[in-house]
Parts: structure tokens; sequence; C-alpha cells
């Protein structure tokens, strides 16, 4: 059975991930494939627990090591549990952040660098890639203003106050954003950006593309 094919989302919060993903699988469900749609932190019983921990506004004192370990060791389970078993069983996999999260938050908006990201990456994830990242890239004010809004609403609604990360300043947010599209040009056979303060349809085409172009090529490879 060959292999799956591994497709993560990346950018700021409130850039339009969670609905990219979610139009993505139901246009990939109605080509007959059946993706596992995942998220990180989370997507585990393991994940959800050191995700609560990691968006709650009251972890402020979390130092920028443990922040980033308590990252790894979320990815390093969600990969032990659902991502590896889905792409050795040849399933498509959806994921709402990987290690680009990472060295953008932690090695960008934490200052701690890419060299340790990507060193820990290598260890504690086996040096695993997606095949392809979308990069979203709205402008910095519409996804920091969405991404604020949305968790004034969540915590009004339940009571839970998850935006510890969008509580930092726009500087912090300014130096994730840096990195995204450092990472861009790194590699730019794996990252497609998708730029600008776009319709959700006219993201979800641009998408679409990215991804049926890979398709095409993994079918012509065989």
């Amino acid at each position: 059975m060959p292999r799956g094919i591994f497709i993560t989302l990346e950018g700021l919060d409130g850039s339009g991930k969670t609905t990219q993903i979610r139009k993505l699988s139901t246009w990939l469900q109605k080509r007959g494939l059946d993706p596992v749609v995942t998220r990180q932190p989370g997507g585990t019983l393991t994940g959800d627990r050191i995700r609560a921990l990691l968006l709650d506004a009251r972890s402020a004192a979390l130092s920028p090591m443990t922040e980033m370990a308590m990252m790894f060791a979320d990815r390093a389970q969600a990969i032990a549990e659902v991502i590896e078993p889905a792409l050795a069983a040849g399933r498509i996999v959806l994921c709402d952040r990987f290690t680009d999260s990472t060295e953008a938050y932690q090695g960008g908006g934490r200052q701690l660098g890419s060299e340790i990201v990507l060193a820990l990456h290598k260890i504690l994830c086996g040096g695993l890639q997606p095949d392809l990242t979308i990069l979203l890239l709205p402008s910095f004010e519409a996804s920091i203003g969405r991404a604020r809004r949305r968790n004034t609403r969540a915590e009004a609604e339940t009571g839970a106050n998850e935006d510890r990360f969008e509580q930092e300043a726009d500087a912090f947010h300014h130096r994730v954003w840096d990195k995204y599209r450092e990472i861009a040009t790194r590699e730019p056979e794996r990252v497609v950006r998708i730029v600008g303060d776009l319709t959700i349809e006219e993201i979800h085409e641009q998408i679409v593309e990215a991804v049926a172009e890979m398709l095409m090529l993994r079918e012509a490879k065989g």
C-alpha cells in the first residue's frame, strides 16, 4: 500500500486555518477520499490536556523553553497515535499546525531561534515533514483582530479564557509573521503561500488548486 499524504495548514491565529481545513476535508470527501483531520496542539487525549494548559491565560508563567517542550510532547504523541498510523494506512492527513508553528511562535515569537526547534523536531518527530504546507497570510491586522474577537466570544459563551498567545504584544506576533515568511522562503517546494485579505472562497480555490496539483503529481508517479 502506498504511503499516505501529509498536508498542514499554517498561519497566525485568526488567519482562517480552521475554516479552510474543514472546507478542504469536504472537497476531498466529495472525491472519494477520506482524510484524517487533526490539530496541534491537541488531537489526542494527552494532546488536548496539553492544549488546555498551553492556551489558558492562567498559564502566563510558562517559560519559553517549557512552552516549546510541551508543544513537542503534544506533537510526538500525535505522530505516534494519529499521524503516522494514518500515513502508513495510505490516508491523507490534514493537520491544523505542525512544527512550522513551533518555529514561528517559539523560535520567532519567543526568540528561541530556529536551530533548537529544528533539532528537537529531528529527534522527537523523526524529521517527519509535510508533503504540502498551506501558509495563510492575510494582513497582520485582520488576523489578530479576528483571533481576539473570536476568543472574546468564546470566553463569554464558555467561561474558558484561551487567549494566552493573543494577549501578547503586537511585536511578538510580528516576529511570528516574519518567521513564517522566512520558512516559506527557505522551503518553497513544500510551502504554498496564500497572501492577502481574500474571501473564504478565494482562499479555498487556491488551496484546492495546490492540493489537486500535488495529487496529480503523486498519481503520475504511481
